[in-house]
């Protein structure tokens, strides 16, 4: 079991290497994020142990069930799943860094009023839907810069980037297509200069399309089934696909 972990980040690791080296890009500016939805504590802790830092979980339940046996291991812990503004307060309870899901004013103000209240401040990726899915959460892609500067007028959320889940689709142009709307929007607020805005991350891309998600400017590689295995429930449970 551990040996299959390890297999399996080594070789996820070198297509990362691979992708990086065919596009020219510096490989210290990707990092691997290990999406750990469903993934007991003791498979997720060999990776950890092995020199992996970066994890996420989707749901706030899975972070506070998870929280007491990873804290003793030094990582840092993303939000990737819809938030729901009645988790707020929960999931701030579980040195969460940074919240890659952020894909409505009316959430960022919640969480801001939060935060002000717990004196905190916390990263944000805004999540675009570049893929015009209805099933699929995030800003539409119109709506992504105005969405960023109302953001930016909320001190204590730290914009760093965007995020986008993209097409699963076997068609590498279809993928790609996504991939380069959130990077051309992301070129778009670059050149605004938008006060209290960062735009170095672009979290983007997954197993399946990693090497797109490169070639395309990714600084975070999200992956799961193909380091910890495959999970017993489908997609949607974890994305909670169609619920608003």
């Amino acid at each position: 079991m551990n040996e299959e972990i390890l297999q399996n980040i080594a070789a996820i690791q070198e297509r990362i290497n691979n992708a990086c080296k065919e596009n020219g890009r510096n490989r210290n500016e990707v990092k691997l994020l290990l999406a750990t939805k469903t993934v007991p504590t003791d498979r997720i802790k060999i990776a950890l142990q092995a020199g992996q830092t970066l994890i996420a979980e989707n749901k706030v339940q899975e972070l506070k069930e998870k929280y007491e046996v990873l804290k003793v291991i030094p990582h840092t812990n993303h939000f990737i799943g819809h938030l729901q503004t009645n988790k707020i307060k929960d999931l701030l309870k579980y040195d969460v860094s940074c919240i890659q899901s952020l894909d409505r004013l009316n959430l960022a103000e919640k969480l801001h009023r939060r935060l002000l209240f717990e004196n905190k401040t916390i990263e944000v990726l805004i999540q675009v839907n570049t893929s015009f899915e209805e099933s699929k959460f995030g800003t539409s892609p119109d709506n992504a810069i105005e969405l960023v500067k109302q953001v930016a007028q909320l001190e204590t959320l730290k914009i760093k980037g965007l995020m986008t889940i993209g097409l699963f689709s076997a068609e590498t142009e279809k993928v790609r297509k996504c991939f380069r709307l959130l990077k051309d929007i992301q070129q778009q607020i670059i050149a605004l200069e938008i006060p209290n805005v960062e735009m170095q991350e672009l979290s983007m891309g997954m197993s399946n399309d990693l090497e797109t998600a490169i070639a395309e400017g990714a600084t975070i590689i999200r992956v799961g089934t193909a380091i910890f295995g495959k999970r017993i429930y489908p997609d949607s449970y974890y994305w909670n696909e169609g619920i608003k």
